[in-house]
């Protein structure tokens, strides 16, 4: 434990926020300048990118989907080390996360906020690493960023190829494969630190071993430390019934944890793929990859105690670990091309958090602390008089994933006027969920039988089934222009059973022990399972495009495209089901090249039509309750431009655009039959209410500048990022208590001197050390647990900001050879 100092707190001004921007064209222009001295005889022009957006090879230029690539270089050059650090300069994807490893992704505005429970909707956004799909309930794996190809950010629905969890959009990252055409390795060393917190570091490695002329072996590891910066301060909590049963001794303190910097990740993973070559047209590549994550403490500060830092009474923390088994084949029959992909992965994830503030404000606002005591009378339902005991909670949950996947596709030769591509997937994803809410010292009568402490478990089984076929058909009508059809028809059917709630306290409840019929079973170590429920829907979603090539150098495209998501079983398991939500999109698009391929410019203008979409919210006891919402519309532009300015010089920007909002009104509540009611005299958000989580504008600006030192090379760059204002909850009541996430502006600086085969670089990331509030949120209810005006010690009630690492700095040493 190391004693708390004081640290000042964070101030923001006008003359501050323009600081990145000033700083950005100043490097832009300085570098433009010094660019004019650089040798006139090397052309400046940009290298073709080759993606698999279309799982085929094809150049990014010809591929009529609006999408962001982040390749080898770019990604080293950004210091780009794990999911934020990219997801930054995808201007098309937002994002909310609770710490490492526990991230929601949304793209294109379509987002409703609060998804990310472990029996809550599925994604709408799909992660790839390959061919294999890594998203879970929770949220895609943390997958620590090194000996990566490239990073592809695929903007609309994207369903017809990749399913139910790329209804907004897919990520995909494409790791660098075994090469058996010669020996290769790399390492890279580097040491970092957190301005006013603590130090990290970084180690990894990469290995190419040919085995043979047709056979390679690629082995990688990582080791990282990330600096922690939130401080846990000494502070008391006293919770009104148990400090008058208690005769003034109802207060707690969290001495035995105070600590500064308490927030720090340790990453420990490792990749080991082998590559067969059979003959000139069969390829077989297995690989198995795995990490451990363990984090500690809390990424949240409350406003109320001060700027980086919390006050949490119970150790809290998480340890996510995660194996990936993946085989992939590919090959011919004939002049076809076939490609086999399979994916096993298991995760697992233990999570220990306070979760105090529920029995405070409960006991404050309701009197709940005079119900957990060491001696409590079930036929009188009280407690005995001077057994009260302290009423804080804690959670202690374990979940466990597993997720197994197939894919089978069949694609004809690309080079033929009319070609298609068939497939077939399936896929199952389990989810093993516990969650434990104890309070220390409870009569056993109001523990869960078979769970000492426990005052509410959650013990159930999820299972997630999809089932698909799916085909392409592309003609070419003239050489200049292409129609592109693709259909998807697919088959959920998603289910949940198991136990959640309360011992048997005595009354007549739909849950919890009171639940369980006579005699019942017990249910992986609960009570029982007092309910089992399912849904099973068909259904199928179509994309049309047309694509006209102006010139070699100009493409326009149109598109009409379709997405999904699978509706589920509410954890409350009481409440009905909710259905799938689906999303519609036309867009308009264009890919360009200029100035001899020096310049590529590429947009979209885009209308997206949400139906139904499916809106979670904090419910009783805390439980988060899933409901299809009502109707939504996003329109957008999207844009990218790289630059090579002179071949010393290189500019990147990427502008992102959306007005998201209702089309009807959102009333909170659905019909018998699921559908969602619009008519209402007081409705929870009005027609035209604004989507949360996605800002208006986000954009970013990259500068880099080259030069020749003797024979050495060095670079100096500059990165800026910024993100427009966004709202924390569709819902008005809860946007006024949890506020609004007000933009923000962020400037990286870099420079490094490579010799060699080696490299060493420097930067500072956030060098004005703004605070970006990424989530604001309550642990319990936001009427409750954010009311205003009724505790002193927490005027605007207790709302958390989960805010981006200030400024930091690092050092790295590379080499390959």
């Amino acid at each position: 434990m190391s004693k708390h100092k004081a640290r000042p707190q964070h101030r923001s001004s006008m003359r501050l926020a323009r600081g990145p921007l000033t700083i950005a064209i100043g490097l832009a222009i300085s570098a433009s300048v010094m660019a004019q001295d650089s040798t006139e005889d090397k052309a400046a022009t940009l290298d073709a990118v080759t993606v698999t957006a279309q799982k085929r090879s094809e150049n990014l230029q010809k591929v009529p989907i609006s999408m962001q690539v982040l390749g080898t270089d770019q990604l080293e050059e950004l210091q780009v080390s794990d999911f934020e650090d990219y997801v930054k300069y995808l201007p098309a994807v937002s994002y909310q996360t609770a710490g490492p490893g526990f991230a929601q992704v949304y793209m294109r505005g379509v987002a409703s906020g609060g998804d990310g429970n472990h029996s809550g909707s599925l994604p709408s956004v799909g992660v790839y690493l390959d061919e294999q799909p890594i998203t879970t309930i929770q949220g895609p794996l943390d997958l620590h960023v090194y000996d990566i190809e490239r990073v592809e950010a695929l903007s609309g629905p994207q369903g017809t190829l990749y399913g139910a969890s790329s209804q907004a959009g897919t990520l995909r990252m494409i790791t660098n494969k075994p090469d058996p055409s010669g020996f290769a390795a790399s390492y890279g060393a580097e040491l970092n630190g957190v301005s006013n917190g603590g130090m990290g570091y970084v180690g990894e490695g990469m290995l190419n071993l040919p085995i043979s002329e047709s056979s390679a072996i690629r082995l990688v590891g990582w080791h990282k430390k990330d600096a922690g910066y939130i401080d846990n301060v000494y502070a008391t909590r006293t919770f009104p019934s148990w400090d008058a049963d208690s005769n003034g001794n109802g207060t707690i303190d969290n001495a035995a944890l105070v600590d500064d910097d308490y927030n720090d990740v340790e990453t420990t993973g490792a990749r080991v793929a082998l590559r067969v070559e059979l003959d000139d047209n069969w390829t077989i590549t297995p690989t198995l990859m795995g990490q451990r994550q363990k984090a500690g403490g809390n990424f949240a500060m409350d406003p109320n105690v001060g700027d980086l830092q919390i006050a949490h009474f119970y150790p809290e923390g998480s340890d996510d670990r995660w194996m990936q088994a993946a085989l992939t084949i590919e090959g011919k029959v004939g002049n076809f091309d076939l490609t086999y992909a399979f994916a096993h992965l298991k995760r697992d994830v233990d999570v220990d958090s306070d979760y105090s503030d529920y029995a405070f404000w409960y006991d404050t606002l309701g009197g709940y602390g005079a119900y957990t005591c060491s001696d409590f009378d079930v036929d009188s339902f009280s407690c005995a008089p001077g057994s009260l005991v302290n009423p804080s909670q804690y959670i202690q949950g374990v979940d466990g994933y597993k997720k197994t996947s197939h894919e089978l596709r069949l694609s004809s030769p690309q080079d033929e006027t009319l070609r298609f591509a068939l497939g077939a997937f399936v896929q199952t994803q389990d989810h093993d969920i516990e969650q434990r809410y104890k309070i220390d010292g409870i009569d056993p009568v109001q523990s869960v039988s078979g769970w000492p402490d426990t005052m509410w478990l959650t013990k159930q089984v999820r299972e997630d089934k999809d089932t698909a076929v799916f085909g392409e058909l592309s003609y070419d009508i003239t050489d200049a222009l292409t129609a592109n059809a693709g259909m998807r028809w697919f088959q959920v059917d998603n289910s949940l059973q198991g136990y959640f709630g309360f011992a048997d306290w005595g009354w007549v409840s739909s849950y919890g022990e009171a639940a369980c019929p006579e005699g019942a079973e017990t249910f992986n170590g609960a009570p029982c399972s007092f309910f089992n429920k399912r849904v099973e829907e068909t259904g199928n979603i179509g994309r049309l495009n047309l694509t006209y090539d102006i010139s070699d150098d100009l493409m326009i495209y149109g598109t009409w495209s379709e997405g999904y998501r699978p509706g589920g079983v509410n954890r409350r398991g009481t409440l009905p089901p909710y259905l799938s939500d689906y999303l519609t999109n036309y867009e308009f698009g264009w890919k360009s090249s200029w100035l001899d391929n020096a310049l590529v410019w590429n947009g979209s203008v885009f209308r997206q039509e949400w139906e139904d979409f499916q809106f979670a919210i904090l419910g009783a006891n805390g439980l988060t309750e899933i409901k299809n919402a009502n109707q939504a519309q996003i329109d957008g532009f999207e844009t990218d431009l790289n630059w090579a300015a002179t071949y010393n010089l290189r500019l990147s920007a990427g502008i992102a655009l959306y007005d998201a909002e209702l089309t009807a009104n959102y009333c909170g509540f659905t019909d018998d039959n699921g559908v969602p009611v619009t008519e209402c005299d007081d409705p929870e958000a009005p027609d035209g209410s604004r989507l949360p989580v996605t800002p208006k504008f986000k954009g970013n600006l990259t500068a880099r500048y080259t030069f020749d030192v003797g024979s050495n090379e060095a670079f100096v760059q500059g990165a800026l990022v910024h993100v427009g204002e966004r709202l924390s909850d569709l819902r008005i009541a809860e946007q006024q208590i949890l506020g609004d996430l007000p933009s923000y502006t962020t400037l990286d600086i870099s420079a490094g001197f490579r010799k060699d085969d080696w490299m060493i670089d420097v930067y500072v990331a956030n060098v004005t050390d703004e605070r970006a509030e990424l989530n604001h949120f309550t642990q319990c209810a936001e009427s409750v647990c954010g009311a205003a005006g009724v505790v002193p010690q927490y005027p605007n009630g207790q709302v958390y900001t989960l805010t981006n690492q200030p400024r930091s700095f690092g050092i790295r040493f590379s080499q390959s050879f």
